[in-house]
């Protein structure tokens, strides 16, 4: 047994509470990783709000980031002392996994939210336990990583060069990847073609930094605040619309582009600003929905323009393999290319509900936990 600090949430709804937990050793397969930091996303918040069915008591995060700290019977991808990002669980067997898209794998409900192991021989046993021997829900994302250690399955690691900081790797896991990984693998932009990002977060200032590194010559942003624009428009945007007052993005984003642009993303979750996106594009056109709604949300699009070759799809993770696409960033951001480090502010765990205030209100693009030892 492994001793480990961690946020625990006892509740829909309910509060962080830091508790001293005891977390299994690691199994065949799996590993034991000491947590430096973790980001703290969006789908954390709405997974405590009841939006995504974790069981509690639970320990969420999703965004780890540490070294390796033991390893289980079997393993041979990763070893002590690895630096490592935790990338997302999958099962390895379904037919999306054996065809490379392991984010959409057959289980994947199952791999983020069950609050258990889901492979070897403990699997559907949370690993995580009170020292009265009461179970606390672990494996959030196949991680719970709002903790100083996590418990997770080697396959989904990803090993980083040790001169990289680990403590500002871990919104590679999610976030960050999901805004880069979406230009990158789901869209895969045309020389001189034109997207448009609605809602210039963490992931949106994400999805720029990656266009400007495609053949896409004209870049739009979408946001509410000017001092978001602002970073667009460092980070890659060619053009900027700030929606307030009389302003039409739908209408603005269509000047820009002498006509509809040929990509969108919708990084928002807000409802409206789907149907936004959706218009933004036109015959030939892709919208991807990248930001969560509310559990049962719903939105409309015109069948006539939708069905003159219209797309529009989803995407989970910036799709892909982890491996792949983390290692990619690891290495631009190596390069000076993809400047994500600029997004973040760090925070104690203690911290954990300021970071989680800041990144509500929006005045945090990316928090990120550094985790106690």
């Amino acid at each position: 047994m492994t001793r480990a600090i961690a946020a625990v949430v006892n509740e829909v709804g309910g509060a962080f509470r830091l508790e001293d937990l005891e977390l299994a050793d690691p199994g065949p397969g799996e590993a034991l990783i000491r947590i430096v930091a973790t980001g703290v996303c969006h789908t954390d918040a709405i997974a405590r709000d009841g939006d995504l069915p974790m069981p509690y008591p639970g320990v969420l995060g999703h965004e780890g980031a540490g070294i390796v700290e033991a390893i289980g019977e079997g393993v041979t991808s990763v070893g002590p002392g690895d630096h490592v990002v935790i990338g997302w669980p999958s099962c390895g067997s379904c037919r999306n996994c054996r065809d490379g898209e392991p984010r959409y794998c057959a289980r994947l409900g199952e791999a983020l939210c069950s609050g258990a192991r889901l492979l070897g021989p403990h699997a559907g046993d949370p690993s995580l336990r009170r020292s009265d021997g009461s179970a606390v829900h672990s494996h959030f994302f196949g991680q719970s990583s709002f903790a100083s250690y996590s418990l997770t399955w080697a396959d989904s690691l990803v090993k980083v060069p040790a001169d990289v900081p680990v403590e500002l790797l871990g919104p590679l896991a999610c976030g960050v990847a999901t805004g880069a990984g979406t230009v990158f693998n789901t869209l895969k932009p045309r020389p001189g073609s034109s997207l448009v990002v609605y809602g210039a977060g963490a992931v949106g200032l994400a999805a720029i930094m990656a266009a400007r590194l495609s053949p896409a010559t004209r870049i739009v942003a979408v946001d509410r605040h000017g001092s978001r624009l602002e970073l667009a428009t460092r980070y890659g945007a060619t053009h900027t619309v700030q929606v307030g007052g009389d302003v039409d993005p739908v209408t603005a984003v269509h000047e820009i582009c002498g006509g509809p642009a040929d990509y969108s993303l919708e990084c928002t979750g807000v409802v409206t600003v789907v149907r936004q996106a959706i218009d933004s594009v036109g015959m030939l056109g892709t919208c991807v929905l990248v930001g969560g709604a509310p559990a049962g949300a719903e939105f409309a699009a015109d069948h006539l323009s939708t069905l003159w070759g219209k797309r529009i799809v989803g995407t989970l993770g910036g799709s892909g393999r982890s491996e792949e696409l983390i290692g990619t960033l690891v290495e631009l951001y190596r390069q000076g290319r993809f400047p994500f480090d600029e997004l973040i502010r760090s925070y104690d765990l203690r911290e954990i509900d300021a970071a989680f205030a800041a990144s509500s209100s929006g005045d945090v693009l990316k928090p990120v936990l550094r985790m106690p030892h």
